[in-house]
């Protein structure tokens, strides 16, 4: 069922979208936050690369893609810890206004074209041969993953744990709640942005409309690779996100493969979040049931 060229395309996007995972992990799952921003932080991170990389600057154009997605994340927390708005509304206001902020960037047009230019992946590919685009994508998502997991367990990253446990516990304790917010929403938000700018390095383009319901995409894989993996230690939860994301990509190839049209990949992500949430509703309610 599976060309050679559909399977690494899979797996390569698979790694890239992984980012949006764990982003997702670190804002839905630990600081219990709905952040919307992340449609609008993925595109700026595909826009920020893209005009590093047409200006002769791919490797910078990723790190400088991290730091205006860290900016997004901050303004959202700024909304939420500041001005007291709450958590999915103040990412849809940041959201909102990324729109604009990603045409400045892009130069008010709506799409930049890499095909001359030097990227990330054409800097390696004669090096590495085939693996060119699989290679760059799978190390740079392990390296976030292990930094991701490394850092959730130091001082920082177990007040930040604490924070989306019982925030009201964290005060008490003495802690910035406000704070840690703040960091956890911008580290978040780098790692989607740093997908973004991958992304727009690997398809050798940037549009104002790729980041269209990446939250759905990364709610998708990360939920998937919940169900995958058993529920225990951190850094199964961060690999989840991965194997999740690699799943995810199968799952929309075969949709492909069975000729159905490119517009309903968006029916198919919300089904597959759907059935992923309600799945543990439906197998208590049978064991209810039986019992």
């Amino acid at each position: 069922m599976f060309s050679t060229t559909v399977l690494f395309s899979a797996l390569e996007l698979g790694c890239i979208y992984a980012l949006v995972a764990m982003a997702l992990f670190l804002s839905f799952r630990v600081l219990n936050i709905a952040d919307m921003t992340t449609d609008g932080a993925f595109t700026l991170g595909c826009a920020v690369s893209a005009t590093a990389t047409v200006a002769g600057h791919p490797i910078l154009g990723l790190v400088l893609a991290m730091m205006a997605g860290a900016c997004a994340g901050s303004v959202t927390a700024m909304l939420q810890t500041k001005l007291k708005i709450p958590s999915i509304l103040a990412g849809i206001i940041t959201n909102t206004g990324l729109y604009t902020v990603n045409l400045a960037v892009m130069g008010f047009s709506s799409n930049v074209n890499m095909l001359k230019v030097q990227t990330l992946f054409t800097m390696v590919r004669p090096s590495l041969g085939l693996l060119y685009r699989l290679i760059p994508a799978f190390c740079i998502t392990a390296l976030a993953g292990v930094g991701l997991t490394l850092f959730l367990k130091t001082r920082l990253g177990l007040s930040i744990r604490a924070t989306g446990d019982n925030p009201d516990m964290v005060r008490a304790s003495s802690i910035n709640t406000a704070f840690t917010v703040t960091v956890g929403l911008c580290l978040s938000n780098s790692f989607t942005a740093l997908s973004g700018g991958i992304l727009a390095q690997y398809q050798k383009t940037a549009d104002i409309n790729l980041g269209t319901g990446m939250v759905i995409i990364g709610l998708a894989s990360l939920i998937i690779g919940e169900t995958l993996m058993p529920k225990g230690k951190l850094w199964m939860k961060v690999l989840g996100a991965l194997l999740g994301s690699i799943l995810y990509r199968f799952i929309i190839a075969i949709a492909l493969r069975m000729d159905l049209p490119s517009e309903c990949l968006k029916l198919i992500s919300a089904i597959i979040v759907a059935l992923a949430i309600g799945l543990p509703a439906v197998k208590d309610t049978r064991k209810k049931g039986a019992a």
